[in-house]
């Protein structure tokens, strides 16, 4: 007795009372909820359809005023769907290209944004910007295609294309013309070439004689007057090393740069260039140290690293930035240090010195970008080392990045691309094999394009041997000025 069953279960009268409580509350529950949302429409809407009405309208409002913002915006604004299908495009996309939106619309996206490379030559898949964007679901920014309007017209354009979600389902396309900001920029880099050129010999002539009146077996000064020409002197070469990275600059950016790529063993490169920047540091206190040669190595095997790069490309690179950790700490440390796997090699430079703001952090390769506060303000520069570094390494193939953080220190990380034994050997012994005469030109080259800032210093040189050097700058310079002049024909 007192027991209820149901299929092969018993229960007590206590627990199917509680049970059929808990229902009958639920059940209560539910008929409120259905009463209030039923008594609210009826109050606001009069009707039940009416509130479906009212969001599509609000649904209609806001679809509205995104085409008005999209239509206002100056960018030209292309949406493509996953299929490379155009969806959209505003006013000034079909201002730009010169397609009308009716005639645009549901076209395939090569149909309209033509895109062609600086050779005028049309680009595959791989290299099309919104190719990557369609394949990879990630953004993609360049400034150096120029677009096919429907006319034929060629516009240079800046163009990112971004994903729209994280599920692949298109991109937006923004692009707008820069040929009037190129052009400006080809006018500058123009000028700055000519001007380095012109203005690089007169500053070599300069530091000549003023090393050769440092000379005692030339010229017989006293204390005070020494001590005003060396100032000059050291003015004088930082003025060459200026012209003589405008110049490096002007060439990275229009093609020009120069590339001999040779089989490199970074480690014992960079020992060589470590070994020959350890006087700056030591006049500075500093303790200037490379890891994989230092006592202090916890390695026990050190990889051999090799490269196949331009020796000068690397050996610029290497020392803006450690005569840049030199310059920029006041005390401590720098620690050069090489890492890397089977297809990279990564060159750190860490210090102990002032640190870059954050804020400071995304302008740091940027032209003429200096950091500006109370530490700075003594320590000279011009803002073009760590631009040329950037130029340099990307020609090369690699990346140059930097962690740092205000008054803590900064660590600069260069990456190469690696080749292993095998390939280093075999690249040698056909560098080897190669005929002399093909050599001789090249060898003849390296002694004309010999970088500026290695100036003789005036210690031990005869006026011939100035004379000659000033000679050398002058041939140097009209070489330059007649490869400048082609290439802007050229462009």
């Amino acid at each position: 007795m007192g027991q209820f069953i149901l299929g092969t279960t018993e229960l007590s009268s206590p627990l199917l009372i509680i049970i059929i409580g808990l229902g009958l509350l639920v059940l209560t529950a539910i008929i409120f909820v259905i009463w209030y949302i039923i008594s609210k429409n009826k109050s606001t809407n009069n009707s039940p359809g009416k509130s479906y009405k009212n969001l599509a309208n609000e649904l209609n409002e806001v679809a509205s005023k995104s085409e008005v913002v999209i239509n206002a915006i100056g960018d030209a604004v292309i949406a493509i769907d996953s299929n490379g299908i155009i969806q959209l495009i505003n006013p000034a996309a079909q201002i730009i290209t010169g397609w009308d939106k009716a005639d645009a619309l549901f076209l395939n996206y090569q149909s309209i944004i033509k895109l062609i490379d600086m050779k005028g030559e049309a680009i595959n898949a791989s290299s099309n910007p919104i190719s990557q964007a369609l394949n990879t679901n990630s953004e993609v920014r360049t400034s150096n295609l120029t677009l096919i309007t429907r006319s034929g017209k060629k516009i240079m354009v800046s163009l990112v294309a971004s994903p729209v979600s994280e599920t692949a389902s298109g991109v937006i396309v923004v692009f707008h013309d820069i040929t009037k900001e190129k052009a400006e920029e080809r006018e500058k880099a123009e000028f700055i070439s000519t001007a380095s050129h012109e203005m690089r010999t007169p500053v070599a002539s300069i530091e000549g004689y003023l090393g050769l009146t440092l000379n005692p077996s030339t010229a017989q000064i006293d204390d005070r007057a020494r001590d005003f020409i060396m100032k000059a002197h050291e003015s004088a070469v930082h003025l060459g090393r200026l012209f003589q990275d405008l110049l490096d600059i002007s060439k990275a950016d229009d093609g020009r740069m120069s590339n001999n790529p040779v089989i490199i063993n970074i480690i014992d490169f960079l020992e060589e260039i470590v070994q020959g920047l350890n006087q700056k540091a030591e006049e500075k206190n500093l303790k200037l140290s490379f890891i994989p040669k230092s006592s202090t190595n916890e390695r026990l095997i050190t990889p051999i690293y090799y490269i196949h790069l331009d020796k000068d490309h690397v050996r610029e690179v290497m020392d803006n930035l450690i005569e840049n950790a030199i310059k920029y700490t006041k005390d401590g440390k720098i620690d050069v240090d090489i890492a890397g796997d089977d297809d990279h090699v990564v060159i750190s430079i860490k210090d102990s010195g002032i640190g870059i703001p954050a804020e400071d952090m995304p302008h740091l390769f940027q032209k003429f970008y200096r950091v500006e506060n109370k530490d700075t303000n003594e320590i000279g520069g011009t803002g073009l080392g760590l631009y040329l570094s950037r130029r340099l390494v990307e020609i090369m193939g690699g990346r140059i990045w930097a962690e740092s953080k205000h008054n803590a220190g900064s660590t600069f990380f260069v990456q190469l691309p690696r080749i292993n034994d095998q390939e280093a050997e075999n690249i040698a012994n056909q560098q080897l094999l190669q005929p002399a005469v093909n050599e001789q030109p090249k060898a003849v080259n390296q002694s004309v394009t010999k970088p500026a800032k290695d100036v003789p210093r005036g210690e031990s040189l005869t006026p011939e041997q100035i004379a000659t050097y000033v000679e050398r700058q002058k041939v140097l310079a009209q070489q330059e000025k007649a490869e400048t002049k082609e290439a802007n024909q050229q462009t």
